[in-house]
């Protein structure tokens, strides 16, 4: 139960501090994606259930306040999501090229899809320009954002994998 309410906590900030950082920051510079940052972290540290979870909320909330059509950030972080926590079994905590390739990855991964959404709603773009100006500079701010928030999230999950194995062992909190 603590376990989800932190992951939640974790999906409040992480979109605060996101929606927070586009009111500050003027919009002709890139941010970072904090939610797909969270995503891929979870999903390779928690696994694939975990992943999804983590990106259908944070994908659901932002659809929530932000979205054109409802749900499909959602379904976006959420495959995201998944497809990391393909990645959790081989995947070494202390090693920090594979959250980093994931985060590009995955970044890059939903702007196309969200290139494609808007695309089809109408709003025809030149694909060159949208990859030059919106995409690898926005890949490249997250990679970047990814070496500290990750070493955060992680170390937040391994609170969290710690009094998980001290519940499990204490006969009191036992289920």
């Amino acid at each position: 139960m603590k376990k989800n309410i932190v992951i939640l906590a974790l999906i409040l900030v992480t979109f605060l501090l996101q929606s927070t950082l586009r009111v500050v920051i003027p919009a002709q510079y890139s941010l970072p994606n904090l939610q797909v940052i969270l995503t891929c972290s979870m999903g390779l540290m928690r696994g694939k259930k975990s992943g999804m979870w983590t990106g259908f909320f944070s994908g659901m909330l932002y659809d929530l306040f932000f979205g054109d059509l409802f749900g499909f950030t959602a379904l976006c972080l959420m495959y995201i999501g998944y497809v990391s926590g393909f990645l959790y079994k081989v995947f070494f905590d202390s090693d920090i090229r594979i959250p980093m390739a994931t985060v590009a990855v995955g970044d890059l991964a939903y702007n196309l899809l969200f290139y494609i959404s808007e695309f089809l709603l109408g709003r025809h773009m030149r694909f060159s320009s949208w990859l030059i100006r919106t995409m690898l500079p926005e890949a490249v701010i997250s990679v970047v954002a990814a070496l500290f928030f990750y070493y955060l999230f992680r170390l937040i999950n391994g609170r969290l994998v710690t009094y998980e194995v001290e519940e499990e062992q204490s006969p009191w909190l036992r289920r």
